[in-house]
């Protein structure tokens, strides 16, 4: 998912997915709807993603240099100041289509506090919702892939945050399961960054409606990724 980044900080501990999300979405540099709207409701909310699915389309089908605010405002069949009023500009726009992917891809390994099941257990799960978690967001997952140079420093210093979070919970686990016999790996920032590229390179070749279904692409990458990281056959 874009940015992933396993350089170690000093673990939260008590961060869930809920609580790292919010914390980062409330520094004001990031995404959070600086057009003229100040209060959200639920009628805004929804015409803010009638914007962001016409947008998605426009992106995903031409790029973002190739995409104009005109366009989008075309292509929803509306005038220019109400999408103003949501969105600051179309980088905005793609910012926060970017956002949403990035915050379910590196809290996929938020798990309950004192939940007691092995930790190889929860690598498996956890790689495996990072995967899905790309593929439910598709093509918007693919955007910090196939056009990285859009996006503004304070946006990648928190989506390098997140990814942050995310390899400060995978490699101790990575070590906990390789000490509890069930894993067999080397370096561990290595193993964690090779299973984990799997679903990146999905942006290049991944298309819905192929062969096979979403689930079975879950499923097929998770099964690679498990021998990336040395799952050993007692545990498959």
């Amino acid at each position: 998912m874009g940015i992933t980044s396993a350089t170690r900080h000093k673990p939260s501990g008590s961060d869930t997915a809920e609580q790292t999300a919010t914390a980062t979405m409330a520094q004001p540099h990031l995404p959070q709807g600086t057009g003229r709207q100040r209060a959200a409701t639920q009628s805004t909310d929804t015409q803010r993603e009638r914007i962001l699915q016409a947008a998605a389309q426009l992106f995903a089908a031409q790029g973002y240099a190739n995409t104009t605010m005109a366009q989008i405002v075309r292509a929803l069949g509306v005038t220019k100041p109400f999408v103003y009023y949501y969105f600051r500009d179309k980088q905005e726009i793609f910012e926060t289509l970017s956002w949403r992917p990035a915050v379910d891809c590196f809290t996929a390994l938020d798990f309950a506090a004192g939940d007691p099941r092995r930790a190889s257990e929860k690598v498996i799960e956890g790689i495996e919702r990072l995967i899905r978690a790309t593929i439910a967001h598709h093509p918007v997952a693919f955007f910090p892939y196939r056009e990285p140079q859009v996006y503004r420093p304070e946006y990648i210093a928190a989506q390098k945050k997140l990814a942050h979070h995310f390899y400060d919970l995978l490699c101790p686990l990575l070590e906990e399961a390789r000490s509890d016999g069930d894993l067999d790996f080397g370096e561990t920032k290595i193993t964690a960054l090779a299973a984990c590229s799997l679903p990146g390179f999905l942006y290049s070749w991944y298309r819905p409606g192929g062969r096979l279904s979403p689930d079975e692409v879950v499923a097929e990458l998770t099964k690679l990724a498990s021998r990336v990281i040395g799952l050993r056959a007692k545990d498959r």
